[in-house]
């Protein structure tokens, strides 16, 4: 039987899961620390892959939080944008030699040329907080899937605080990056990483538009 309070928190969750949106630009505002103190908390109740690795000397989740006019977010945000635009080089050669790669890349080599415009990464630095979210790499290699659920969670803990919600995924390959992993104080290598970039929208964020679950669904027998 489900009771009236777990209606109404499904009916919450309903919510909060549908209105749930990519925030791209960003107010001046800055919120308060509780506030990112209460994603990050909903972070740390992310599943992980206890099986592939050994968490008995030293948690395996590590957040960094880098205010938008810090030293540390002074020092990351070139080397974010560095990082893409080796990313950028890489794959405008990878695709000279492959136009099925060539026609699938398209899309991502448009951003990538925006972010070479833009002279930053979004996220990193237009919004008053960025979080790096570490999590040591274990066997079989499934820290990217753990920090997928991190970012889950967190993206809907801070759409129910009222705040907008930015991935920022060029920090998923600086895992092996010497000076970046200095900035946030880890060792090179060790760690898979992802970030997000949190504040206050600047706009009404528009809604949710997805098929049915009947239209994307096969009962099978």
């Amino acid at each position: 039987m489900i009771t009236e309070t777990r209606e109404q928190d499904n009916a919450i969750l309903d919510r909060i899961i549908g209105v749930r949106r990519t925030c791209r630009r960003f107010l001046q505002d800055v919120p308060p620390d509780s506030m990112i103190a209460d994603i990050i908390r909903a972070g740390l109740h992310a599943p992980f892959a206890a099986a592939a690795l050994d968490a008995k000397e030293d948690y395996f989740r590590r957040f960094f939080v880098l205010r938008k006019d810090s030293r540390a977010m002074a020092l990351a945000t070139p080397l974010a944008f560095d990082a893409a635009m080796a990313a950028a080089e890489g794959l405008k050669h990878a695709a000279e030699a492959n136009e099925q790669l060539r026609v699938q890349a398209a899309g991502f080599v448009s951003r990538l040329a925006m972010i070479r415009k833009m002279g930053m990464v979004p996220g990193i630095g237009t919004a008053p907080f960025t979080i790096v979210v570490a999590e040591k790499k274990g066997f079989p290699p499934v820290e990217q899937q753990s920090l997928a659920h991190c970012m889950e969670n967190m993206w809907l803990k801070a759409t129910a605080l009222g705040l907008g919600f930015q991935l920022v995924s060029i920090i998923g390959t600086m895992g092996d990056n010497a000076e970046f992993c200095r900035v946030i104080g880890i060792q090179p290598g060790t760690w898979g990483l992802i970030g997000c970039a949190i504040g206050y929208p600047a706009e009404p964020l528009p809604p949710s538009i997805r098929p049915s679950a009947e239209e994307v669904t096969v009962w099978l027998e």
